[in-house]
């Protein structure tokens, strides 16, 4: 039985000092024992969020990371940056980086090695946009996405994927279960074919995408759902509600 995750991921929202007051919300009713909770937050918010969930269940990302150790590189932050100020996660490959950023699936794979030889835990996005799930080539797309951004099988397990349908991101829109489902059970269909069998059952599958407490108990009871990466739901008290989805 894969132990469920539910993160969130806060986008550019919410200044030091609103940080720690919602986690300090949220800190009391977030403690699903069947759940992994993780609260991905912009760089700036990461320390003294930190501080403030140290000793409860809750595990701290980053929205971003570089593939390279230390250098001129204005702006970034390397692993090792993130590690030592208590990162445990980190997102890699949301589609806004992949827009906005024109993160490649080449980049993705650098920093998908790179973080994993820290010890942090990549949740790998995938996803396709409107236009290419009316012309068909879903899985395809993400096919082509998981295997030009992922790594070896000794490294596979200490990952974990989140699919996202782009047309589903912030727009109130949610993939039906069963779409949902179709492309996280084509997910774990793929890591089967790069590795084997034992290595896909294991391996984590998030859906994200207007995840929602009205939603998370249906899309989660799906076999191969493994929890979700929330976004907008994430920045409010009531967050709770989809950690507790089956209480």
């Amino acid at each position: 039985m894969r132990r469920k995750v539910i993160a969130g991921n806060w986008k550019m929202n919410m200044t030091p000092s609103q940080a720690v007051k919602l986690v300090t919300e949220l800190r009391p009713n977030v403690n699903n024992p069947d759940v992994d909770v993780v609260f991905c937050v912009p760089s700036i918010d990461i320390v003294p969020v930190v501080e403030a969930v140290k000793g409860s269940n809750i595990h701290i990302g980053a929205e971003n990371v570089y593939y390279q150790e230390k250098g001129a590189f204005t702006g970034e932050l390397s692993p090792e940056m993130l590690v030592d100020a208590g990162v445990s996660h980190v997102i890699i490959g949301h589609s806004e980086r992949r827009m906005y950023f024109n993160e490649s699936n080449t980049v993705l794979n650098l920093k998908m090695h790179k973080v994993l030889e820290h010890g942090i835990i990549p949740i790998l996005c995938c996803g396709e946009t409107l236009e290419q799930r009316e012309k068909g080539i879903t899985l395809d797309f993400v096919k082509e996405q998981i295997v030009e951004a992922y790594v070896t099988k000794e490294q596979v397990l200490h990952t974990i994927v989140a699919y996202e349908p782009i047309w589903a991101i912030g727009t109130g829109k949610v993939a039906t279960t069963a779409q949902a489902q179709e492309v996280c059970g084509f997910i774990r269909t793929v890591f089967e074919e790069l590795y084997d069998k034992e290595t896909a059952d294991q391996i984590r599958i998030l859906y994200g995408g207007s995840v929602n407490a009205s939603n998370a108990a249906e899309l989660f009871a799906q076999p191969d759902i493994d929890g979700g990466l929330v976004g907008g739901a994430s920045l409010k008290p009531d967050f709770a509600d989809i950690v507790n989805y089956n209480k």
